[in-house]
Order: structure tokens, then sequence, then C-alpha cells
């Protein structure tokens, strides 16, 4: 259940933040640091550079992804705006976090996490996705064997760049 993160009649916050969000002050109001920057890039129409620094450095400065904010982030990438070069390696590196490093035991793609990996990455169809489930697969220590077949089912539904991604990791090659 979400609650609410700002409390209108000035008594402050109101329930608990998930690891990886943060709150700030702004005129006496608490802000979700991370939804307001994600969604004024969307509403902005543009990622910058700039951008995608403020992200590294205010919102996941902890080195915490939560899966709220992994879905933000699969947000963006999912809507049509420009988004500068930074994004994708920021992308990648915040979605590669959560998958396999924010869970114990780390470095582990678990059934859920794949499946919920996949829907995600099958709801932007884009390049940046299928980087991120490329990485995700050539950082796992383990994941389940149907995973590295679900990506290649991906090349075949038009995912611009599919072969482009595998072939940048070598290591995938000897996974299948």
């Amino acid at each position: 259940m979400r609650r609410s993160l700002v409390n209108m009649d000035g008594g402050g916050f109101l329930g608990n933040l998930s690891p990886g969000l943060r709150v700030v002050s702004v005129m006496g109001v608490n802000v979700d640091r991370s939804r307001s920057i994600i969604s004024a890039m969307i509403v902005g129409r543009k990622v910058t550079a700039m951008d995608v620094a403020w992200l590294r450095r205010e919102v996941f400065a902890e080195g915490v992804v939560s899966q709220e904010a992994a879905e933000e982030l699969f947000a963006v990438e999912r809507s049509d705006v420009e988004k500068a070069p930074e994004w994708t390696d920021f992308f990648v590196e915040m979605i590669t976090d959560y998958a396999l490093w924010q869970n114990r035991p780390t470095g582990i793609l678990n059934e859920a996490q794949a499946e919920w990996l996949l829907r995600q990455a099958d709801s932007c169809m884009s390049v940046n996705a299928l980087a991120a489930l490329v990485n995700v697969l050539g950082e796992a220590h383990r994941a389940p064997r149907w995973f590295l077949a679900a990506m290649r089912a991906r090349a075949h539904r038009e995912w611009k760049g599919f072969e482009h991604v595998v072939a940048t990791q070598p290591r995938l090659a000897l996974v299948g």
C-alpha cells in the first residue's frame, strides 16, 4: 500500500519511504525527490546530461534502487522524450543494480525478478531496455535458464538493435 508523501496540514511526512526514494522539504512541504525529478523529465520532453548527473548525485547517491524507482526509470525510457547519451549508461546501471544487487542473495536473478524485468522491457521495446536485459544477464551469477531464450525471442519481435547489443556482450554466447 502506498502512503501519501505529503501532509498538507503542515504536520510533516506521512508514512515510510521505500529505499531509493528521497524526500526534501520545499516551502514546508515534503516532496518525493525522485518522483518529482523523473516526472519533470517526462513533462519537459527531454533528459539532459545535467538531469542524469542530478539523478546520480541527488536521487540515487546512496546506491539504493527500489522497485518503484526502477519502474519510474522504465517510465522515462518508455516515454517519447529526447534522451542525452548519458541516459543509456545510467539507465542500464540502475536497472542492473535493482535487479541483481538490491536483494539477497546478491547477483542472483530469480524467477519473479526475471519476469518483472521482461515485462518492463517489453513495455519499452527500446535498445536501452535490451541493453539492460543483456547487462543483467552478463553480470548475474545465476539466472533462470529460460531468461536467455526469452531475450533472444525479443529479436524476433523486431526490437531494433538487439543483435548489436548482444554482440557487444561476448559472455552471452557462453551462457546459451
